[in-house]
């Protein structure tokens, strides 16, 4: 695998509560408490699809916690270094994917790069789709669009076959510095590679597209809708009330 050289001077988105059902017992005497009747829990998941790997929901333990420390205490490059032949080489598999999700939360990104390219480097690593994503939306985030595309360029360089969630990053990324064109172009080839969007990909570019005043577009997605959404009238409300009650709150923080 060919190394990526980063340029960082181009720098410059409670478990559902139970649903308790309770009977009261009837008012009789007793020496004990009544014994309460078991809870009953209902969970819905927002997002349908693959599962997501381990490591996302783990408590990180003591040796990736100072690991993430030492790593943001580096002052130079080859301090970096030390850390990570110090401390990262030595986390097992699931610490050392905790740090790098620890990091990305904490949007410590240079740091998180490397950790990246280190993980690459492990005799247990295969291309992993979801780790990409993670960091294309970080790059976006961070308006580092050079190297979010060279990113997506490479996983496919690696075998992996780009998904919707893979596109709605790379077009999510576009959007974050205005480049409408470039975001259309992705979502063209998201439609014609047989990837369908879903609620994000179509919410993502429907209010970004309204901001940007591009009515003609804007009146183009929301008729794919029809396609790709089962309720696609009732989809469309949904956005609609949710970007007014955006609005809203911009106008009172005001």
């Amino acid at each position: 695998m060919g190394s990526l050289q980063f340029r960082f001077s181009e720098v410059g988105f409670s478990p559902n509560p139970g649903i308790s059902t309770f009977f009261p017992f009837p008012k009789t005497p007793s020496l004990s408490p009544p014994i309460p009747i078991p809870t009953s829990v209902i969970s819905c998941g927002l997002r349908n699809g693959p599962r997501k790997p381990i490591w996302r929901g783990r408590v990180m333990s003591t040796e990736a916690i100072q690991a993430v420390q030492s790593l943001k205490l580096a002052k130079s490059a080859s301090k970096l270094e030390e850390v990570l032949d110090r401390r990262i080489s030595r986390l097992l598999k699931a610490d050392l994917m905790a740090a790098l999700v620890e990091l990305q939360r904490q949007n410590e990104l240079e740091i998180a790069l490397q950790v990246f390219r280190f993980v690459q480097k492990e005799v247990w690593y295969k291309p992993d789709l979801s780790l990409y994503c993670n960091m294309i939306f970080m790059l976006g985030k961070n308006k580092l669009i050079g190297i979010a595309e060279e990113l997506f360029s490479e996983l496919k360089k690696e075998g992996l076959k780009p998904d919707t969630r893979t596109y709605t990053e790379m077009m999510g990324a576009f959007l974050q510095v205005g480049m409408v064109e470039k975001a259309m172009e992705t979502y063209t080839l998201m439609k014609e590679s047989g990837c369908s969007p879903d609620k994000l990909t179509l919410t993502i570019l429907i209010r970004n597209l309204e901001k940007a005043g591009e009515d003609e577009l804007v009146s183009s997605v929301k008729k794919d809708c029809a396609d790709y959404m089962d309720f696609p009238e009732r989809f469309l409300d949904e956005v609609k009330q949710k970007h007014v009650k955006r609005k809203l709150k911009s106008y009172e923080l005001v």
